[in-house]
């Protein structure tokens, strides 16, 4: 076969145009996303979108002794059943929601976040979609949009294919951080239930359903009350602002925002050395997409535990006194929660060991 032709006409040198990338259509994207972005914003925001750099004017006089935290996610695979799925409206909540519940663990109030999209070809509709979502989920969490990048990468991602990361900063008093050693013998583990997959397991989850049981994205699952494909892209809960609400009205010791590694390894991050957390199974029942995963897959307990959140997204140690009214808050915050386990000193040479009792009902 004769080579492939290029876009240009005869004699007519190379451009950056004939190597695939449109800047035109990247400028009409930053038109298109632009009244969205500007929708989530906070007073300290300067400037607008479309500057080299985001500003945020911090106002140091509500602080003694303020601490910056910063966190980096992305929302993995699941962006490929968006992709599948043409339905690009959600992934941007999930992407916000990774990037400030990993903010909120020590008690930091999330004031920005800034996005990047990889694209292999720009469609402004699409990444005006993608960045709505983005925004839609900055207002939920209550900090700024305060810009991002979009890269064109022709030859490298197909054209419809793209990525998503984002980085967020918070802020938080250096006397009121979560920190682990807040943790004692005696406190409780109270879950603030997710809402679904959130945005780990990914590959495996496709690999069963879309694989092993070839099951149809478009197709409705008795189970579930709606198709595949919508509970696969159910958008991952934002705890953001329900966490700090608990710091204000409880004794909250810590969070332990419950994503890859499961409730064991996540939890394991936030405890003291000298003690240990015990999980009862047996408090809660999760989801029906948890089940068809492990029955359809044949995936084992634990492999299914280190791999999904099962049902918890995030968890809250608190002391006993305090359960009450961290209840009656995620009540009236609509949350589901409730008490999953407890705190107690190590045993022999047990040091931060998570311990899973018991079986989930009805799973």
């Amino acid at each position: 076969m004769p080579p492939t032709r290029t876009s240009q006409p005869d004699g007519a040198g190379a451009s950056y145009a004939s190597a695939g990338v449109d800047i035109d259509a990247g400028e009409r994207a930053v038109d298109a996303l632009r009244p969205h972005a500007e929708k989530a914003g906070r007073p300290e925001v300067m400037g607008g979108i479309g500057g080299f750099a985001g500003l945020f004017a911090l106002k140091m006089n509500r602080y003694s002794e303020p601490v910056l935290a910063s966190s980096t996610d992305g929302v993995g695979t699941k962006v490929a059943i968006a992709q599948a799925l043409d339905k690009h409206d959600t992934i941007g909540l999930d992407l916000v929601a990774m990037v400030v519940d990993d903010l909120v663990v020590c008690g930091a109030e999330p004031l920005f976040l800034q996005d990047y999209i990889a694209v292999g070809k720009v469609v402004p509709e699409q990444i005006a979609t993608i960045v709505k979502g983005i925004a839609d989920g900055c207002q939920q969490a209550g900090c700024a949009l305060l810009g991002g990048e979009t890269a064109e990468h022709p030859g490298l991602m197909e054209a419809g294919a793209y990525d998503v990361s984002g980085t967020g900063v918070g802020i938080v008093e250096a006397d009121a951080m979560l920190r682990p050693d807040r943790v004692r013998p005696g406190d409780v583990l109270l879950a603030l239930g997710s809402s679904g997959l959130h945005s780990n397991g990914y590959s495996l989850a496709r690999h069963v359903l879309l694989d092993i049981a070839r099951m149809p994205l478009e197709g409705h699952v008795e189970e579930f009350g709606h198709t595949l494909g919508e509970e696969l892209l159910a958008p991952t809960r934002i705890y953001a602002r329900d966490c700090l609400a608990l710091t204000a009205e409880t004794g909250v010791r810590m969070f332990a925002h419950i994503t890859g590694g499961g409730l064991a390894r996540n939890l394991e991050r936030v405890l003291p050395d000298g003690v240990d957390a015990v999980v009862e199974r047996g408090t809660w029942t999760p989801a029906p997409v948890f089940k068809m995963i492990a029955t359809r897959g044949r995936v084992e307990r634990a492999e299914m535990e280190q791999t999904f959140n099962m049902g918890v997204g995030m968890v809250a140690v608190l002391p006993a006194d305090d359960v009450d009214r961290a209840l009656a808050v995620l009540t009236a915050r609509h949350v589901p929660a409730w008490v999953l386990g407890e705190v107690r000193r190590s045993k022999g040479k047990s040091a931060r060991k998570v311990h899973m009792k018991g079986d989930h009902p009805r799973f």
